[in-house]
């Protein structure tokens, strides 16, 4: 068996190495690519949101690298999303790919955990439950730990001297993960690069804009669908804070489990005088990180959907109120497979522009109405 899953973001480093402490084979998806979304949208539903465009062509690209099962998560909310395995998989049979697929349901109750953990039992052949609950584990400590790892690249880079370092150190650490096995030794390089990471130099005085990113999962986390937004807007000198990442993601479905701790609880009460209900995908989370980062003051927020996404195309009808009752400022990105990378950046740029003229323009107030 040779077990590979959808490239988002960084979630694949904790999936390779769960997989790999199970003594399973693993083909990691390729880093998404423009034949990747060639693919993906050329064997796809026309209407379909861009991530599922994306995972098709992870899927094809894995199975010509060898990989015969394929891990896919799936459930009955709402979103789309919770229906792709289903498709996809009557895709790659019309494609005559020859595959298993292994869909895994929401953690919603200590018995779907349980469900999960039998399915990683069928991938290995393993029947020590202890062992996956303790992989399992490891894995929520992965992602967490790699979370960090880039929130703290997303701190430093438009902090850093010399232009180009955290980069330069973010390249080398995905080429050291690629060569890694298993838990310890993943763990490990994430650690070493944390540190090296702490040893750049940066301008602590420095004032930054920050800007927060809200939206679908797929598009907030990974590089090649929002067209390296955070890298982008890093490098423009503005501290980027991602509302939505792989472990929170993970976190919210089991922080029914006492250990785990999430952010859930408090994202609902910012959008609960907005919406109080669960309308699918990232929703909610949408507008409630939005009202949260008008309270910690952040200068901005960069709102990202795929085309003919209803979750959070119902979010950004409800931001149009925040902003205006927040006093916020929200930049809507629609991205599908014919983004122009050239008309992104001059409205990111414009953004940018806006935002640091507004807080010029209170600065100005302030000392203003102290003289």
């Amino acid at each position: 068996m040779k077990i590979t899953f959808p490239h988002m973001g960084n979630l694949y480093i904790a999936l390779k190495a769960i997989f790999e402490e199970l003594g399973v084979g693993v083909i990691p998806p390729p880093k998404c690519n423009k034949r990747t979304l060639e693919l993906g949208t050329r064997y796809s539903p026309e209407l379909m949101c861009m991530p599922f465009k994306i995972t098709v062509g992870n899927y094809i690209e894995s199975i010509e690298n060898g990989a015969d099962t394929l891990f896919m998560w799936g459930g009955c909310d709402v979103c789309r999303i919770g229906f792709y395995n289903t498709l996809q998989k009557d895709i790659l049979k019309d494609l005559g790919y020859d595959i298993q697929m292994i869909c895994v349901e929401p953690f919603e109750s200590i018995q779907q955990i349980k469900n999960f953990l039998k399915k990683l039992k069928m991938v290995s052949g393993e029947n020590n439950y202890l062992k996956f609950l303790t992989i399992f584990i490891k894995g929520i400590k992965l992602l967490n730990q790699v979370d960090e790892f880039e929130d703290l690249v997303n701190k430093i880079r438009p902090r850093q001297i010399i232009k180009g370092e955290v980069d330069k150190l973010y390249t080398k650490f995905e080429g050291e993960i690629k060569n890694v096995k298993g838990y310890k030794e993943t763990l490990n390089i994430i650690k070493q690069n944390k540190e090296k990471l702490k040893k750049i130099e940066i301008d602590n005085n420095k004032d930054v804009l920050k800007i927060g990113i809200v939206g679908e999962i797929y598009t907030v986390v990974e590089p090649f669908i929002n067209l390296e937004l955070i890298k982008k807007l890093g490098d423009m000198g503005v501290e980027v804070h991602r509302s939505v990442t792989s472990s929170e993601f993970i976190n919210e479905q089991i922080d029914f489990v006492p250990f785990i701790h999430s952010s859930k609880k408090e994202v609902h009460r910012a959008a609960s005088p907005y919406l109080d209900t669960e309308v699918g995908g990232h929703a909610r989370n949408t507008i409630g990180n939005t009202v949260l980062y008008s309270e910690k003051n952040f200068d901005g927020v960069i709102h990202l959907l795929p085309l003919t996404c209803m979750p959070e195309i119902v979010a950004q009808s409800i931001l149009f109120t925040v902003e205006k009752e927040k006093n916020i400022p929200i930049l809507k990105l629609v991205l599908d497979e014919m983004t122009g990378e050239a008309g992104y950046l001059t409205r990111i740029e414009a953004f940018v522009d806006l935002l640091k003229r507004r807080r010029e323009s209170i600065f100005n107030e302030k000392m203003l109405s102290r003289s």
